[in-house]
C-alpha cells in the first residue's frame, strides 16, 4: 500500500486521512475485479488509475490505448514514457470511429459514438484473453459535465472506479503527486476531434492539421492551449496563466507564421484563454475556465 508522505504540502482543502481513506477503497475495489483492462489514454486519470491497478493486481491489470487518428503522437509517447516508468503491461488496440457516419457528421453525440467503438474493441479483446472488467479514468468531476461518453460506458457495463472512490480531479492529482507519479501536474488533454465545433464534419485530414498547429504550438513553450477549428479561422485558446507571453508582438507573429502555412486564412487568439469543453457552449453547456 502507498503510504501518503509530505502531508504539510498537502493543500488546506484536501483532507490528508480523507485522500488515504479514498484510496484504500479504490484499492479495495479494484483488488475485487480479478482481471481488468484500463482504458488507458495516458492523462493524469487514467495513469493514476493504471498505476493503481498495477499496484494492486499486478500482471492480472492490462493498460490498452486506442490508436487511432484522433489520438495524437504526443499523447501516445507520454502514455508509452509513463508505462515504462511504472512498469505496467501496456498495449494499443486499432479502433475505426472514422469508419461510422455517424461520428464523421460531428453532432454533439460524437464522444458516444467514439467510445462505444474503443469499449466494444475492448470487450472483444476481454472476451478472447479472460479479462473480467473492462475500467475506465472517469472521474467524480466528471459526472457535471457533457460527456455522451458516459452513456457507452454504461451500455458496456464499463466500470468507473475513482467515481465508486469517490475521487475528485484534484484528490487525484494530489494522491499522483504524493506516489511520485510524473503525470501528477500534466495539463488536461482530449482527442484531437474535441477541436472541431459540432455540426463540422470531423476528418482525419482537419484532425491533423489541428495537431501539427499544436506541435508547434508546444514548440514555442506552451503547456496547456487549444486550437480550435473554424473552418477558415482557427481559434487558438491559451491557459489565462500563460496569455501574458502568448499577447506580444513576436508571439502573434509567430503563430501567424504556424496557422497560415497550414492553410488558415485568419489566425485569432482567443482573450478568455483555455477553457476546457468551451465548444459545448453552443450546447448550452458552461465550459470550464482553467
Amino acid at each position: 500500500m502507498a503510504t501518503l508522505v509530505a502531508l504539510q504540502a498537502t493543500p488546506p482543502r484536501l483532507d490528508p486521512q480523507m485522500l488515504q481513506a479514498k484510496q484504500e477503497l479504490l484499492f479495495a475495489n479494484l483488488r475485487s475485479l480479478g482481471r481488468v483492462i484500463i482504458a488507458y489514454s495516458g492523462g493524469t486519470d487514467s495513469a493514476y488509475l493504471a498505476w493503481a491497478a498495477h499496484r494492486v493486481l499486478g500482471d492480472n491489470a492490462l493498460a490498452i490505448t486506442a490508436d487511432s487518428p484522433s489520438i495524437p503522437a504526443s499523447h501516445k509517447r507520454d502514455a508509452e514514457a509513463f508505462a515504462r516508468e511504472c512498469g505496467f503491461a501496456h498495449q494499443y488496440i486499432d479502433t475505426y470511429e472514422f469508419d461510422n457516419a455517424d461520428y464523421v457528421k460531428n453532432d454533439k453525440d460524437r464522444c458516444f459514438h467514439c467510445k462505444d467503438e474503443l469499449f466494444l474493441r475492448l470487450e472483444t479483446y476481454a472476451a478472447e484473453h479472460d479479462y473480467h472488467h473492462i475500467i475506465y479514468g472517469v472521474n467524480q468531476d466528471d459526472l457535471g459535465d457533457y460527456r455522451p461518453g458516459q452513456r457507452a460506458a454504461k451500455i458496456h457495463q464499463v466500470k468507473a472506479p475513482l467515481v465508486e472512490a469517490g475521487l475528485t480531479k484534484a484528490e487525484i492529482r494530489e494522491l499522483s503527486r504524493l506516489a511520485g507519479l510524473s503525470t501528477w501536474d500534466r495539463p488536461a488533454a482530449a482527442c484531437l476531434s474535441s477541436r472541431v465545433p459540432y455540426g463540422t464534419p470531423v476528418t482525419i485530414q482537419t484532425i491533423q492539421t489541428i495537431e501539427q498547429g499544436e506541435e508547434e504550438i508546444r514548440a514555442l513553450g506552451f503547456r496547456q492551449f487549444r486550437v480550435r477549428f473554424h473552418g477558415e479561422l482557427v481559434r487558438i485558446e491559451i491557459a489565462r496563466e500563460e496569455l501574458s507571453k502568448a499577447l506580444t508582438l513576436e508571439s502573434a507573429g509567430a503563430l501567424t507564421a504556424i496557422f497560415k502555412q497550414l492553410g488558415f486564412l485568419y489566425v485569432t487568439l482567443d482573450l478568455e484563454g483555455y477553457r476546457q469543453g468551451s465548444l459545448n457552449a453552443a450546447l448550452g453547456k458552461e465550459p470550464r475556465t482553467k
